[in-house]
């Protein structure tokens, strides 16, 4: 399938390694002007060096500290007085790993603030200019645990979930103006935060990594973790008019491998 988003422009969180990444090599790939989202300028602006501009692109990128949310409303508000965006990736990294009876209360609202607030306000800020040109794409970077919650995950599977049927209520109201809103709902793919997690798997079992990771790989039925760059082609189909007749849906991913839709 040929997707052609040329004269496009996509805002990617988190776009500095891991999915985030991918997500935005596919789309400049496939014709669209990227603005990457994150904490290193190095990591960034090495990938713009390699992004393909044979179609006119022009891509660009903007540090952020999604944990630090004041900072960050400031920095994506000065963005958007100067800037419009028609695909918008709401991407930003895990909250800590642990377990219900770990967390406190400020480590929920440290949360929100992450995984909630940001993708809230980047949302509304981009709508404006969606709803007036009748077209635009919302994609939420989410998890499987929204539907099968981690035990060790207590944080990312409260808040993420809050998400997911945010996303979903707000797809309602913007189908009129030509505007999709989608979660994907990610499996096991090989990034960073993947190996952080079960490194802290590893530990708080005794066992090793490999084994950890083995197990992980055995639970999928393909018998593999996913690649980055599939999950990159998910997000540019979605990205696209192709996928114009998907809205409000929950994706999912089994065990870090595409589904057909």
């Amino acid at each position: 399938m040929v997707i052609d988003l040329k004269g496009k422009r996509a805002l990617v969180g988190g776009s500095s390694q891991g999915i985030g990444k991918a997500i935005a090599v596919q789309l400049a790939e496939s014709g669209a002007s990227v603005t990457l989202m994150a904490r290193s300028g190095d990591k960034m602006e090495s990938l713009i060096k390699n992004l393909p501009t044979d179609e006119g692109q022009e891509h660009h990128y903007l540090i952020v500290d999604f944990t630090k949310y004041q900072a960050y409303e400031a920095i994506i508000s000065r963005f958007f007085k100067e800037n419009t965006v028609d695909i918008l990736v709401n991407n930003t990294q895990g909250p800590e790993a642990g377990g219900a009876l770990e967390k406190k209360v400020a480590d929920y609202q440290n949360a929100f603030d992450l995984l909630f607030k940001s993708v809230v306000l980047t949302t509304q800020m981009a709508l404006t200019h969606m709803q007036k040109q009748g077209w635009g794409r919302i994609i939420n970077v989410a998890s499987i645990s929204v539907k099968e919650p981690l035990n060790y995950l207590a944080l990312s599977n409260s808040i993420r979930a809050a998400v997911v049927t945010w996303a979903k209520s707000l797809a309602i109201d913007v189908a009129k103006d030509g505007i999709t809103v989608n979660n994907i709902l990610t499996g096991y793919f090989d990034t960073e935060r993947i190996a952080q997690l079960n490194a802290k798997k590893a530990e708080k079992m005794g066992i090793g990594r490999a084994e950890v990771r083995k197990a992980m790989e055995n639970s999928v039925p393909a018998q593999r973790i996913g690649k980055p760059e599939e999950y990159g082609y998910l997000v540019t189909f979605l990205a696209s008019d192709k996928a114009a007749y998907i809205n409000g849906t929950n994706i999912p991913i089994d065990g870090g491998l595409l589904k057909s839709l």
